[in-house]
């Protein structure tokens, strides 16, 4: 699949937006998150919850302590802060009721969640802290004042959530990382484990598909191909009136290709697609709206069981006709092609095939509608009409039979279907590829126009194929002409200038092997369609064989390693080739990837290096 339609699929870090869906749906609950390895823990983030909660805005908030030291009163319990501190030094999940205040110094009763989260060294990087606002099952209760005192109703609130205090302060100190995990489960904001914070892929729910992924791909091939049959067999069945029913082998086929659409159209609901900015959209509530409203419609129509209308023997030819036009409907099913071409493009050789297979798919469905102009022209009596021709030279006449049933005369034997089917399509092709032999032509006034209109279509359908398909050729190929140019280039420039033989030769054997080992790829013009941080990532990937081999490079940090890559240029020397004379300048330094190479000095090898 190409790229530009497969979305962004690198990994990324996605921690931040898993908790904020996740806060999303406990519309009271707040949140901060620490650096833990810096001192004092500063906030990194606070979402407008704990904003609107404490009354600071949020640069006010920012590069503070997690400890909210700064939300502390007169009030603020000591074993309070002490469980804060506890928790945040020792990274310890916990879960405690304190005391705070907001910035007009109004007191705030909260229910404190700490947990710490770690990256994939199981190292702790960040503190999760929740906070939920349990003011008012906190205030005083006096019961001699009826009219300071609380309701029935959050005394009992108040008497739970104590006793649920209780029971949470009665728990362990766990420092095993698995309990903590465990006890992270209990605590985190939907029910779900916290996510760690790191690099990953992007991930969908158990029940969504990935567009890309290698089921749907073969899927779609699958689709592709009973799209293909589809575009065949109803043409034809509606064109020669071919009753569904009176072939049970067809009869389940076509069955079989309705249920598989229909089984498309409900892994559609659940496959995910790429949004307007590139991303990677899963979402199963957005993945219904888009196709709701895209392409569910023709899907549908496309795949309505239109056999069971036309299983049943009609007495008016008209409602017969109808029903069986109604198959027509199924080409809707092309949609689907067209809207996962992208799919296809990405490969020279398939979209060749499909180019073909189109061509000659125009091709089936002109001789079909050729074969209902002669028939309908038959049926009229026209006895010049290409079918009376046809049965007379393959010697199977028709003949008319009066029946009670009919109005008028019935036509009947004649050439088979066989016969008709294939003289239809030889006739359509010599029409569309512009080679007409005479031996079928149109006689009638409706041939002749159907042919026409033929003609400019045939005509407008050969010149964009074949274009494209020229084009595709030239792009398969394309290697191998830059390849052989290169080479005529060199030859005539030897040529032309005189070179000696052996230099030539030297030239030559430099421009091969060179062109082996890099394919004709410019790697300056495909660096410079990244970024400087990628430049860099790829520069070293290039030459990660000096800097893992060479002792020079043992003790370079990252950020040395990556500046050095980018100024290091991969040479290819063929043999025999001399890289520097007795008393040249040098303006390198040259480090050994592959290979190796002779120093000389009065015609002695002195080192082999």
């Amino acid at each position: 699949m190409p790229g530009g339609r497969r979305g962004l699929v690198a990994p990324q870090n996605t921690f931040l937006e898993n908790i904020i869906r996740r806060s999303s749906s406990q519309p009271d609950s707040s949140f901060l998150l620490a650096n833990a390895q810096i001192v004092d823990y500063p906030i990194v983030y606070c979402n407008e919850t704990f904003c609107k909660m404490s009354g600071y805005n949020r640069a006010e908030v920012m590069q503070k302590s997690c400890r909210c030291t700064w939300m502390y009163g007169e009030l603020t319990e000591k074993e309070a802060v002490e469980r804060v501190d506890r928790a945040l030094d020792h990274h310890l999940a916990d879960q405690f009721e304190i005391l705070l205040y907001k910035k007009n110094r109004t007191p705030l009763w909260l229910l404190v969640h700490v947990a710490p989260i770690r990256n994939e060294r199981e190292l702790v990087v960040l503190f999760l802290l929740t906070f939920r606002d349990i003011t008012a099952l906190k205030q005083p209760i006096d019961a001699d004042d009826p009219k300071g005192g609380l309701s029935k109703f959050a005394k009992l609130a108040r008497s739970v959530t104590r006793s649920r205090s209780v029971l949470v302060s009665a728990l362990p100190a766990l420092k095993e990382p698995a309990r903590a995990s465990h006890l992270a489960h209990v605590m985190s904001l939907s029910g779900d484990v916290l996510p760690q914070y790191r690099q990953e892929a992007p991930k969908t729910p158990p029940h969504i598909l990935l567009h890309y992924c290698a089921f749907k791909a073969i899927w779609d091939w699958i689709i592709l191909c009973l799209t293909f049959y589809t575009a065949i067999m109803v043409p034809y069945n509606v064109a020669f009136k071919n009753k569904t029913s009176e072939d049970v082998s067809l009869l389940v086929i076509d069955s079989i290709v309705d249920v598989v659409f229909f089984i498309d159209i409900v892994l559609n609901f659940h496959t995910t697609f790429v949004g307007p900015g590139g991303e990677v959209v899963s979402d199963p509530k957005v993945i219904r709206k888009n196709y709701f409203k895209s392409w569910f419609l023709i899907d549908l129509l496309s795949c309505l069981p239109y056999d069971v209308f036309n299983a049943f023997d009609h007495d008016e030819d008209g409602i017969g006709s109808l029903f069986s036009a109604l198959k027509v409907v199924r080409l809707l099913r092309l949609g689907r092609v067209v809207r996962k071409l992208d799919r296809y493009l990405e490969y020279g050789a398939a979209m060749l095939i499909l180019l073909l297979c189109f061509y000659m798919l125009v091709a089936h469905w002109l001789a079909c509608v050729w074969y209902s102009i002669g028939r309908s022209d038959a049926d009229s009596g026209l006895q010049y009409s290409w079918l009376w021709k046809l049965a007379n030279v393959t010697q199977s006449p028709y003949s008319y039979v009066w029946s009670n049933e009919s109005d008028g005369p019935e036509l009947v034997n004649g050439p088979s279907r066989k016969t008709m089917y294939v003289t239809a399509l030889y006739f359509t092709m010599t029409c569309m590829t512009s080679v007409g032999f005479g031996n079928v032509a149109a006689e009638t006034d409706n041939e002749k126009i159907f042919t026409i209109c033929m003609m400019i279509v045939a005509a407008l359908l050969y010149a964009t194929i074949f274009g494209h398909v020229t084009t595709i050729i030239q792009q398969m190929t394309s290697a191998t002409a830059k390849y052989h140019d290169m080479l005529n280039n060199v030859r005539e420039f030897m040529k032309l200038h005189e070179v000696p033989k052996a230099l030539s030769e030297r030239v030559m054997d430099y421009v091969v092997s060179t062109w082996a080992m890099t394919k004709g790829l410019d790697t300056d013009k495909v660096l410079n369609y990244c970024p400087k941080d990628m430049k860099a990532d790829i520069c070293v990937h290039l030459n990660r064989k000096v800097f893992n081999e060479h002792p020079a490079f043992r003790l370079a940090s990252d950020g040395c390693l990556r500046a050095l890559a980018m100024h290091f240029q991969m040479s290819h020397s063929a043999p025999g080739d001399l890289l520097y004379h007795t008393g040249e300048s040098i303006d390198s330094l040259c480090f050994i990837v592959t290979g190796s190479l002779e120093v000389i000095q009065d015609d002695e090898v002195v080192a082999i290096l």
